[in-house]
This record gives C-alpha cells, sequence and structure tokens, in this order.
C-alpha cells in the first residue's frame, strides 16, 4: 500500500491506496507549527481509527506548497510508517513537459493535478481545483502543460469578505434557495456560491477561446468545494475530488520506476 500526501495551505488530505483503489482518504488542518513527532502521531492515529495496519503500507509520496511542512512531514511519515517519501515536485522526472516561462515555480499541485488528468483522461484538460486558490491548470492531450490561471478561492473570498466588514456575519458555504436573499445570510451566500460560479465559468470559457489548435478541452473540477459548485458550475464535466491523491500514487509509480 502507497500513503500519500496533498499538503495545501489550508489542508492536508491523506490518501491510502491499496494498487489502484483508494481505501482510505482524511483531511487535516495544515499547521507548520507540529513537530516531527507530532505529525507521526497524528498519522498512526488517522490509521489506527480506520483499523489499517501501518505494517502493510510499503511506500508514500509528498506533493506539498507549503516548503517549511514537507521536510517534518517526510520525517514524520518515515516514523510512523517506516516508509521514505517521495517528494514530487517540479523536478521530478515525470512524462508532462513544463511549458511555461518559470517551470521550477509551477506548483506541485497544479503538476500532480495535471498528470493525472493527462494519464486518465488522455485528451486536452482543464483542471479546475477548488481549495484555498482557485486553480486553472492546462494540459494537452499529449503532456504539454501550458500554464493556466490562479485565482483567490472562495472560502479565501468569503473570509476576507467577513474579515473586512464589522456587520456581515461569518456564514457557512452552502447552496442558497433562489438568487435574491431575503436575509443577510442568504445574500452572502448567494453572493459567494452564484458569484464564485459565474466566475468559474467564465474563466473556464476565456480559456476555452484561447486553446491552441481545435480540440474543446475536458474540464475536470476537484478539490474540496467541487461538489459542492457541481450543481451551479455549467463547464463543468467531470467531478473527480480525489484527482491529486490519484495523480501523486501515479507520480510515484512513475518515479519509481525510473529508478
Amino acid at each position: 500500500m502507497i500513503l500519500v500526501f496533498d499538503v495545501g495551505n489550508t489542508e492536508t488530505t491523506v490518501g491510502l491506496f491499496d494498487g489502484d483503489a483508494l481505501c482510505g482518504h482524511w483531511r487535516v488542518t495544515t499547521d507548520v507549527a507540529r513537530t516531527p513527532d507530532e505529525i507521526a502521531l497524528l498519522i498512526r492515529s488517522l490509521l489506527a481509527a480506520s483499523d489499517i495496519d501501518r505494517g502493510g503500507i510499503d511506500s508514500a509520496a509528498i506533493g506539498s506548497v507549503v516548503p517549511a511542512l514537507t521536510a517534518p512531514l517526510a520525517e514524520a511519515c518515515e516514523q510512523a510508517v517506516g516508509a521514505k517519501p517521495l517528494i514530487i515536485d517540479a523536478r521530478s522526472p515525470l512524462p508532462i513537459t513544463l511549458d511555461v516561462e518559470e517551470p521550477l515555480t509551477v506548483g506541485a499541485d497544479r503538476i500532480i493535478n495535471t498528470l493525472a488528468a493527462s494519464r486518465i483522461y488522455n485528451r486536452d484538460t482543464i483542471v479546475v481545483d477548488l481549495g484555498t486558490a482557485t486553480t486553472y491548470d492546462c494540459i494537452t492531450a499529449d503532456g504539454v502543460f501550458l500554464g493556466g490561471v490562479i485565482a483567490p478561492g472562495i472560502r479565501t473570498s468569503a473570509e476576507t469578505l467577513f474579515r473586512r466588514t464589522s456587520k456581515l456575519p461569518a456564514t457557512e458555504i452552502a447552496p442558497p434557495a433562489r438568487v435574491i436573499g431575503r436575509r443577510t445570510e442568504e445574500c452572502i451566500r448567494s453572493g459567494v456560491v452564484f458569484g464564485g460560479a459565474e466566475a468559474i465559468d467564465g474563466l473556464v470559457r476565456r480559456i476555452k477561446g484561447e486553446w491552441p489548435g481545435s480540440a474543446v478541452p475536458l474540464v475536470v473540477a476537484t478539490g474540496g468545494l467541487a461538489t459542492v459548485f457541481e450543481p451551479f458550475c455549467k463547464e463543468f464535466q467531470i467531478i473527480e475530488p480525489y484527482l491529486t491523491l490519484i495523480g501523486l500514487r501515479i507520480a510515484h509509480e512513475l518515479v519509481s520506476a525510473r529508478a
């Protein structure tokens, strides 16, 4: 089995694969203050709570956009399951070409998502990842990463609204019943959800308008809010909440085969 870690700025998603099957997944808060010992204890606790034998885990991989946490997590992983993880980033020998001006600055999550898309769907694809930032990443059928768009995430925008306005209450991101709200919370939900959906669809359409060649790219949504926005984003064609975890498994397999 392989244990994979998708380290985001707000949350870290942990996945456990038995072959190609995702047999366990967990979300924890990303906290750079944790020591390797604390992280190792957390990993053991997550596995134990799901009755998973740590002895069956023989490999691991990390994709991280939080550099301060990468090394402590790698050390903790070795402590917890005895596997030294592969760090997947722009320097990894993966079968995609980063056709951008500064390839080493491309985030690990963007590389992993587009790797997964190119291997799974075998066609031009736009991956929309709804996390702390909302990213739109573009890859061709033959594995060329074209670049993309980075926008403020839905939760990030909403939290800024709550923080910068004294009279607007913090409100859960949930599907509103109507566009025209009759209470303050309904108005906020409408603006966050419907406004976010229109922004996503609009950016996807603009990306399609600049797409090289005649192919129409597939649009795949992933990330924690992908299922929430599925009913409201007309451009979404496939929802795969765990695309990054799947990409980490694929990346580990490909890099290990080259070793």
